[in-house]
């Protein structure tokens, strides 16, 4: 009968695991990360006899969970890229706003401006006009300065962000490192798998994995170890090693994530190593959209002063003065890198040339103690030269050129030094306007063209314009002109003052117009046509008596629609409104790609709960079950005690 016990006994004891396990599961269902369990029953060995071998029973042999291996690695890979998109959009949302706002943008202070300066145009010695283009160029510039700012703003935000992504990113890596040793312990006693721990930790590196894509590797003893960029273990075994989030050494604005070594070395992290998750997605949008908007911004008040800073300088003021800067020119900004000798304490000049061809990149200069390479960031294009001289190179001009300070104590760049170069950076942040009293701008230009009252023929001169003014203003008095005489006989005209010299005009082929150029004094190019006769005469002087002058302005207004930026192809209106549209349709393309990965994670999380999770019908089945078993195995202990009891009383 001990037989017959023992085997009821045996299923007693399966069909109670198996109702406590099936309970488990009823009352895990909701819990994240849950994997289902079950029982693996297996018979017991079996006594072998001469009628052949006796059944024992039964045994649990394990309770194992339902997880696959490889809809997890899927689940991990799609809700890292989630949000890695998510973190991009809800940052890229917030500069889309900013740029394309049809009130607070750039463009109806940009038109404003020009609208003020047509405003001159047609009136110009009008002081009200002329406070008023001050005024509107103070709001443009305002606006620059505003729309930096909150670019700025975005950014700080996003090195908070930073900062507490790899807070949780330390959290998560400490804790899955003490799961490590708690299960490395429990199965080591028990030789059984830890299936809620197990659970745990999955589920702990699924939210590390939505901070920061990471690579696992499975050890022998239960342990899984994390590495992060590129390769740098995260959690090893029992131990976690740190993330940290310092301001750049290079460029303390700017938050970047660090390693914290053995031994309390930090290295820095590359961004380019540091994807998914959400500190990959602001890494990206920093790196991708911020960085690029703020430069594209900055290109375009470079632009704007810089072109009418140049027609400003060729034009006189109401005072007959030549004209001054209308705006504070934006400059480029250098960094030196934290490596740098210190001693040497080289700094590097760097002057921007013609914004026609200036970026939207940053770049990296470095000197090896032989050649210079300057490396421009956006697609990793480099150069290498001797000298600085020679950087940007000739055939590839970037928009400025560059100089070291060997200015005592300053020594120069030495080997290993580099600086971080920002040309557009600061553009939006640092343009302002320097005019302050409206008769100092410069509506006239400072030489007039004239023809003699005496003129026979049909020749006739333009209004010339002012390339350069060098050597300007010419004196007002009758000598200070210039005047071209036509010799009939020679087909020139005779230039005395000035120049001097002659102007060969055939009005048998130049009469539709013959354009001519004066280097010295001035820059000056005018226009002749028509057929003069012997004697006439045409002056170029001084332009004392030009208030009403408004050519310069009209120059100055065509600067609005001129191709200014991007090797001369577009307009400062049209530089903005592709920055706009660049934002624009990213923001497009990340929301519809992180609405079609979202869909993603939901289809792999379909897949990964019909696997794993917990079927509430099906596991009050297995309670019937299991109930059903429970009491027959007790029925079974029920007859052999019985059967017992017949035996004893037999003996009596």
């Amino acid at each position: 009968m001990g037989s017959l016990t023992s085997i009821g006994i045996s299923g007693l004891n399966a069909a109670q695991i198996g109702l406590t396990t099936t309970s488990h599961n009823i009352t895990n269902a909701s819990t994240p990360g849950f994997s289902r369990q079950h029982i693996l029953q297996a018979t017991q060995n079996p006594q072998f006899t001469g009628s052949g071998f006796i059944g024992q029973g039964t045994q649990i042999s394990t309770i194992s969970r339902a997880y696959s291996q490889f809809l997890g690695a899927q689940l991990l890979n799609a809700q890292t890229r989630a949000n890695e998109l998510d973190a991009y959009s809800t940052q890229i949302k917030q500069l889309d706003d900013l740029l394309a706002d049809p009130t607070a943008g750039l463009s109806p202070a940009l038109q404003d401006f020009y609208n003020a300066l047509q405003s001159v145009a047609n009136d110009p010695t009008s002081i009200p006009a002329r406070q008023s283009a001050i005024s509107s160029a103070q709001s443009l510039a305002g606006r620059f300065n505003s729309i930096d700012d909150r670019i700025n703003e975005i950014r700080g935000g996003i090195n908070g962000q930073i900062a507490s992504s790899v807070t949780a990113i330390n959290g998560f890596a400490t804790s899955i490192a003490e799961l490590n040793q708690r299960i490395a312990l429990a199965q080591a006693a028990g030789n059984q798998p830890a299936n809620d721990l197990l659970d745990q930790r999955d589920q702990l590196i699924g939210q590390l994995n939505g901070q920061l894509r990471v690579t696992t590797l499975s050890q022998d003893d239960g342990a899984i170890n994390v590495f992060v960029g590129n390769g740098q273990p995260l959690v090893v075994g029992n131990s976690a090693f740190r993330l940290g989030a310092t301001p750049s050494p290079d460029d303390a604005s700017r938050t970047e994530v660090t390693y914290q070594a053995p031994g309390g070395t930090s290295l820095r992290l590359r961004e380019d190593t540091l994807s998914g998750g959400t500190l990959g997605g602001l890494l990206a949008f920093r790196a991708q959209t911020l960085d690029p908007a703020q430069n594209a911004l900055g290109r375009v008040a470079v632009g704007l002063s810089d072109a009418i800073n140049d027609q400003q300088a060729l034009g006189q003021d109401l005072t007959g003065a030549l004209g001054g800067n209308f705006f504070a020119a934006p400059s480029a900004q250098a960094l030196p890198g934290a490596a740098n000798d210190a001693v040497a304490a080289a700094t590097l000049s760097v002057t921007l040339t013609n914004p026609a061809e200036l970026t939207t990149s940053d770049y990296n200069l470095s000197y090896d103690g032989s050649n210079y390479t300057l490396l421009r960031l956006a697609d990793n294009q480099s150069w290498s030269a001797a000298s600085l001289a020679n950087l940007p190179p000739p055939g590839n001009p970037q928009g400025f050129t560059l100089a070291d300070s060997a200015t005592p104590p300053a020594t120069g760049m030495q080997a290993g030094d580099s600086f971080t170069i920002y040309p557009t950076r600061n553009g939006a942040h640092n343009i302002a306007v320097a005019l302050t009293d409206p008769r100092a701008i410069a509506a006239a230009q400072p030489m007039r063209t004239t023809a003699a009252t005496g003129n026979a023929g049909t020749a006739a001169i333009d209004a010339g314009r002012v390339t350069s003014t060098a050597g300007l203003p010419l004196a007002a008095s009758p000598g200070g002109d210039i005047t071209l005489t036509y010799d009939a006989v020679n087909l020139v005209f005779n230039v005395s003052g000035g120049p001097g010299g002659t102007l060969a005009y055939d009005p048998a082929t130049d009469a539709g117009g013959k354009t001519f150029s004066f280097a010295s004094p001035g820059g000056f190019t005018f226009r002749i046509n028509g057929a003069p006769v012997n004697g006439d005469r045409f002056t170029i002087s001084a332009n004392p008596q030009g208030v009403g002058d408004n050519r310069n302005m009209l120059r100055m207004q065509q600067t609005q629609t001129a191709n200014l930026l991007v090797g001369n192809t577009t307009s400062l209106q049209g530089a903005y409104a592709q920055m706009v549209s660049d934002v624009g349709n990213k923001a497009h393309e990340i929301d519809a790609t992180n609405a079609s990965q979202q869909t993603l994670v939901t289809q792999v999380e379909s897949q990964r709960d019909s696997f794993s999770g917990v079927n509430l019908d099906e596991e009050a089945a297995n309670l019937l079950r299991y109930q059903q078993a429970y009491q027959a195995s007790g029925k079974m202990i029920e007859i052999a005690s019985k059967l017992f009891d017949t035996l004893l009383a037999l003996g009596h």
